[in-house]
């Protein structure tokens, strides 16, 4: 993930507090004695047997990825040169921040809608994705496109989707590029009612030698629902974009690992007016010398020390903060969309 706004680098957006069904309750699902939602009753079915994959969902990602599966040597030099120009450049000219579709799959709150021969996934920046279970083919020489092309079959309760035909605009996880021969895989499960995971093989041979996988976790969201994000209307951002990462080595403190090492550990972040969900996990770990600032399992960003409790992070700064026997008991991320704590797991 780039240093980028944590909001948009998620897909999410502060206009979530003002949506017209943020309390309307979700007719027809499973609920507890207390009235709230039993996301661990059995996944629902649909009338032909299969899992239904139907409703509102926090999509966030998880492990793998480029940086965790592949070497520098498994990646041409020029985009591995690329992608660290990029991550010095801060995204500045990131499909996000310049208001272009991202591609792929969209994090964040997403509303999948499954008939028998389509699959939807909307996103509330009103992208949108097709997935077609009619049983037609890839097409044999696409017209590049952001959000490609997608069929899907069913092997037992596992959705498998293959994806090809993107344009060779939108970025890969830390800004790593991607040719017009990318090529994804999917495998869709809902484990329960309110959890679904989602592994993705990355392929594109004209730039990586190896495939790659990552994973998506889903939460189900209920008692709301999408509300519409133009990222172009009154943007306003782009403008303010500026710096470089390398600023913020200029002003970095030299800490001890003992100092360091104490930061690590797992992380609970409420922001649910950003995401939808009561919780979302981050991780900080002590890695190579330095502390990486990721989400739930995804890989993590460096975090640069400011201090000896102020980090770069998340496109802004982390505050950590401790109780009186000096023990690190919270985070707090300082961004444009407000200050948001996460508390550290016992």
């Amino acid at each position: 993930m780039n240093r980028i706004s944590f909001v948009i680098a998620l897909g999410l957006t502060t206009s979530f507090l003002q949506a017209q069904w943020i309390k309307q309750p979700t007719s027809g699902i499973p609920r507890t004695a207390d009235g709230k939602p039993n996301l661990a009753a059995p996944a629902p079915k649909t009338t032909d047997g299969k899992p239904d994959l139907s409703g509102v969902w926090t999509f966030i990602p998880g492990k793998g990825g480029i940086s965790q599966q592949l070497k520098p040597s498994d990646i041409k030099p020029w985009a591995e040169a690329l992608h660290k120009e990029r991550d010095e450049n801060l995204g500045h000219d990131s499909p996000a921040i310049q208001c272009l579709p991202g591609g792929f799959m969209a994090f964040g709150l997403v509303k999948v809608v499954q008939t028998p021969g389509l699959i939807v996934v909307l996103a509330e920046d009103l992208e949108y994705r097709q997935i077609f279970l009619d049983g037609r083919q890839l097409p044999k020489d696409p017209s590049p496109a952001w959000m490609g092309y997608s069929v899907g079959h069913w092997e037992g309760d596992t959705l498998v989707v293959e994806s090809t035909g993107y344009n060779d605009r939108t970025w890969l996880e830390q800004g790593y590029p991607h040719t017009e021969n990318l090529r994804l895989t999917e495998r869709w499960r809902r484990g329960d009612f309110g959890h679904m995971s989602i592994d993705v093989t990355f392929s594109d041979p004209a730039i990586y030698e190896k495939q790659w996988t990552s994973k998506v976790m889903a939460s189900y969201t209920a008692d709301t629902d999408l509300l519409e994000y133009v990222c172009a209307e009154n943007e306003k951002d782009r403008g303010h974009s500026i710096g470089k990462k390398s600023d913020d080595t200029k002003h970095a403190v030299k800490l001890s690992p003992e100092i360091l090492s104490k930061y690590a550990g797992h992380y609970d972040l409420r922001a649910k007016e950003l995401t939808g969900v009561d919780l979302v996990p981050l991780t900080v770990a002590f890695e190579d010398g330095v502390l990486k600032l990721g989400i739930v399992d995804a890989p993590g960003e460096t975090m640069v020390s400011l201090s000896e409790k102020t980090f770069t992070g998340f496109g802004g700064y982390i505050d950590f903060g401790k109780n009186e026997k000096g023990e690190v008991t919270n985070l707090v991320i300082r961004i444009a969309e407000g200050d948001f704590r996460a508390d550290r797991r016992k």
